[in-house]
């Protein structure tokens, strides 16, 4: 997995090698997958994958705000927002990791 992005195609070649079936068939998969979340937080449900966290979508109010180059007030839309709160045990993952690699330093 090159750099620090993770990309579907990264992701369907993980799935290639941890699963064994074919590229074509990873490619799907990771789609498919990708594709349930997005349909499910279209209609407003929440997604929980365990042990790693939560999306949901939260809808903001109409709001005042400032262009920060002239000052001037403008109004910024309502819409939803999707948010993600991770799990504590991705939260322990992240954190030993980071702490683990601290310590080899």
């Amino acid at each position: 997995m090159a750099g620090n992005t993770i990309t579907r195609a990264d992701l369907t070649d993980a799935v290639y090698r941890s699963v064994g079936i074919s590229r074509n068939e990873s490619a799907a998969f990771v789609e498919r997958v990708l594709e349930e979340v997005a349909a499910s937080l279209e209609k407003g449900e929440t997604v929980k994958v365990s042990s790693f966290g939560t999306f949901s979508v939260r809808s903001k109010k109409l709001r005042m705000g400032r262009n920060p180059k002239t000052g001037e007030e403008v109004p910024i839309a309502p819409r939803r927002v999707v948010t993600f709160r991770a799990s504590h045990v991705l939260k322990d993952r992240i954190n030993d990791g980071h702490r683990s690699r601290n310590a080899a330093e």
